[in-house]
């Protein structure tokens, strides 16, 4: 099985905390060159010097804020320019704020679609000319379980990932005949700072202590336990390899099967 991303180019947002830096972690090791896109330059930098440089790597970052989408574009086009080749594009940012659906404001929509679609959208025109040219691309969408099944308390999120996942499947249909595939990623309840936020805004609302509210959330998977971010990211990291080549257009579900079968 060839999982060799060597000179392989793979540019990883929200890559300096959690699922994002795993990501970043796992596909370095995997002899890929990263590319990391956050707006903590400070912590960039720590990251940077914390990916394998085994295969002779060459890491950088970029500085962009996913809440101005007009930065980001302008980023990714400079950084454009100065590539030759880019292979890999992992999207990953924060989910939205929580709360009902009824109660959403409409800039709370707007605020999440900018965050999460435009910005993933622009940043694959942006690297769609480059992978066409290499006959080689993987993009890989990290979005939430909340595409197969709606997720209490989070209407905006559900609402926002949904429309990642159509956007996602509707362009693996036009690019697979490219050599780029389209796939997402659906973790469920993982050991990141937004899970533990979540169990502790529950138990506020529950009156309920955080250790009662996490071992039932707990409770309710089958594992029986949050996931890891690097078992997240190692599904994310099989999705960019050669290997993966035919797998085009899924969401895969990394919960340790908490969702059904859709």
């Amino acid at each position: 099985m060839n999982l060799d991303l060597k000179n392989k180019q793979a540019i990883v947002c929200g890559s300096t905390q959690g699922i994002g830096k795993a990501i970043a972690v796992e596909l370095a090791l995997l002899g890929a060159n990263i590319t990391l896109v956050a707006r903590n330059e400070e912590s960039l930098k720590e990251v940077v010097q914390e990916l394998a440089q085994s295969d002779g790597q060459q890491h950088d970052y970029l500085v962009a804020d996913f809440a101005r989408p007009e930065e980001v574009q302008q980023e990714i086009a400079t950084y454009i320019q100065q590539k030759e080749a880019v292979h890999i594009l992992v999207n990953n940012t924060g989910g939205p704020a929580g709360g009902p659906i009824t109660e959403a404001k409409q800039e709370e929509f707007l605020k999440a679609f900018n965050m999460h679609l435009v910005n993933n959208h622009q940043l694959v025109q942006a690297v769609l000319p480059l992978m066409k040219k290499a006959r080689y691309g993987r993009i890989i969408n990290i979005i939430s379980t909340s595409v197969k099944e709606p997720i209490p308390g989070l209407g905006v999120s559900n609402t926002t990932r949904g429309a990642v996942a159509s956007w996602a499947k509707t362009m693996a249909n036009e690019l697979g005949q490219f050599g780029i595939t389209v796939n997402n990623v659906l973790p469920g309840s993982t050991k990141t700072s937004r899970i533990y936020a979540l169990v502790e805004s529950r138990a506020e609302k529950a009156g309920r202590s955080k250790e009662e509210v996490q071992q039932e959330m707990e409770n309710a998977i089958p594992a029986r336990r949050f996931a890891e971010p690097e078992e997240v990211a190692a599904a994310a990291a099989f999705l960019a390899t050669p290997a993966a080549a035919y797998i085009n257009g899924v969401s895969l579900a990394v919960d340790g099967g908490r969702t059904g079968a859709i």
